[in-house]
């Protein structure tokens, strides 16, 4: 990766919805009523309505409602314009994506801004993880106000190899990479527009198991493969072409239970990729069976070595009891990174009843990992990435401020993509947003310069976001943020405080 002075951050261009109705928390009726004499237009700020041909049109999902300064239907002089809240609006999502972080995202993917207050960006609906964490600010001060206007921004880098050996040394511009999504689980749109927007912000995004389609070739700088149980798709040729290798033991959604692509996702091009049959499921194993110590996994990671030698290797994990323990052996084994996966995340095609009962929360395992590589000696020596559920800027900085030094995406991409979390994922024609499939007509529903720059436009609005969160607490580096349990509260055990 660039240098810190060399890399130049690439530009947010507003990429609207690719829906002719983008979905809105509230919905503005006009009656037959209305003249077209424009009032509308004139008064509303947020630019919810367009005059087209002598005829005026709203975009709905601009307006703001009750927060709206100047309200368009109490203005109207024919009184032709009602304010509702939209029933399509509180049909979507669940606990964790409730509609307003849903519409937040998609917000941020249209503007690269923060929504508007009528939307509640910074914490779901699922009373528990990141939604019963918040940010302890102190007190503003005389004078804070011009430090967190103040030009010098805080350094977001991350450095991926704090090994000190002769692989790569890699630093990603922004704390944040994206995690993997499998050739077969999405769509080649999908799995371009993600990386294509990584390459641009200096990160990566990995391939996922499903092997490395060769429209990925041209981006391998910015490519991590995955190497998972069921080795699909896993060749040295691809493993020689990329900097960071990921080793892929569990999922945070699904420990213990392995991946499965069910047979109506296998289409021609994705048996072609894993060598397997048009037509039939594909199962991932659990665990790789050639592993069951950290003397076996010291194999696997020399492994890569041997046919990488400047690659990185980073190490999948779920988060069982002693996830500490496996930590530090994955760093006497020779890994670059540890990347802890939380059971908030997965797609729709995660079982409920292994994301809800199996495994540590991630902000319980993310303070032990931290704690115990610091008493090893080696918490300056390897990368702590985090995953599972982080869903907005405050989400990442709560895991790094839990112990991490950044953290792996993916549901969030999908979102900025228009995802409205219908919960259809395994099944070949049941995205019908285009995203999480492989059927040939839906993949066509979304355009790769579009998805690229949604995904672009969100990441610079997380950017920013964090950048105010790390002035208000009055640092200088997201390293300082590593591990800072102070600067949390639960909320459980918060008796006053202020935010």
């Amino acid at each position: 990766m660039s240098s810190r002075n060399a890399f130049k951050l690439p530009e947010a261009v507003r990429t609207k919805s690719r829906f002719r109705n983008a979905i809105g928390k509230y919905r503005l009726n006009r009656t037959g009523d209305c003249i077209a004499c424009g009032k509308c237009v004139e008064i509303c700020p947020y630019g919810v309505h367009v005059m087209r041909r002598g005829r005026l049109v709203a975009n709905h999902h601009l307006c703001v409602g009750a927060d709206c300064p100047e309200p368009c239907h109490a203005a109207c002089p024919v009184q032709a314009l009602t304010l509702r809240r939209n029933p399509d609006f509180d049909a979507m999502g669940d606990f964790r994506w409730t509609p307003d972080l849903l519409a937040s995202t998609w917000h941020m993917a249209e503007f690269s801004e923060m929504p508007p207050n009528h939307l509640e960006y910074k914490i779901g609906g699922s009373a528990g993880g990141f939604d019963k964490l918040r940010i302890k600010f102190p007190p503003v001060k005389k004078g804070d106000k011009s430090l967190l206007e103040a030009d010098d921004d805080p350094d977001m880098g991350v450095e991926l190899n704090r090994r000190g050996d002769n692989a790569h040394k890699i630093r990603i511009e922004v704390p944040f990479y994206g995690g993997g999504m499998s050739y077969g689980s999405v769509s080649i749109t999908t799995m371009l527009s993600r990386i294509k927007a990584a390459a641009t912000l200096g990160t990566f995004c990995c391939t996922g198991e499903g092997g490395y389609p060769d429209e990925l070739k041209p981006y391998d700088d910015h490519v991590i493969t995955q190497v998972a149980t069921g080795l699909f798709g896993v060749r040295e040729e691809t493993i020689q072409r990329v900097k960071i290798v990921e080793f892929k033991y569990a999922q945070g959604a699904k420990p213990g239970l392995g991946g499965h692509l069910l047979g109506d996702k296998v289409t021609p091009g994705v048996a072609r990729m894993r060598e397997a049959v048009v037509g039939y499921p594909l199962f991932s194993p659990f665990p790789f069976h050639s592993v069951y110590s950290v003397e076996d996994h010291k194999k696997h990671v020399d492994w890569i070595k041997a046919m990488n030698p400047k690659a990185l290797v980073s190490v999948k994990v779920s988060t069982p009891t002693d996830v500490d323990m496996v930590a530090v052996g994955s760093y006497y084994a020779g890994a670059h990174i540890i990347h802890l996966d939380g059971s908030y995340g997965g797609t729709g095609a995660a079982p409920d009843i292994a994301k809800k009962n199996i495994a540590m929360p991630i902000e319980y395992a993310l303070p032990k990992v931290h704690r115990f590589l610091e008493e090893e000696g080696v918490r300056d020596k390897i990368t702590v990435i985090a995953s599972g559920g982080v869903r907005t800027p405050h989400d990442v900085a709560k895991t790094i401020a839990l112990g991490a030094d950044g953290v792996c995406t993916g549901t969030a991409d999908l979102v900025a993509l228009e995802c409205i979390r219908c919960h259809n994922c395994e099944s070949g024609r049941g995205c019908a947003r285009g995203i999480a499939t492989t059927d040939p007509e839906l993949i066509k529903l979304m355009d790769l310069d579009w998805g690229t720059q949604r995904v672009i436009n969100m990441f610079l609005a997380w950017r920013k976001e964090l950048i105010r969160i790390l002035k208000r607490l009055g640092m200088k580096s997201l390293k300082e943020l590593v591990g800072r349990t102070d600067c949390l509260v639960h909320l459980d055990y918060m008796r006053k405080s202020r935010f």
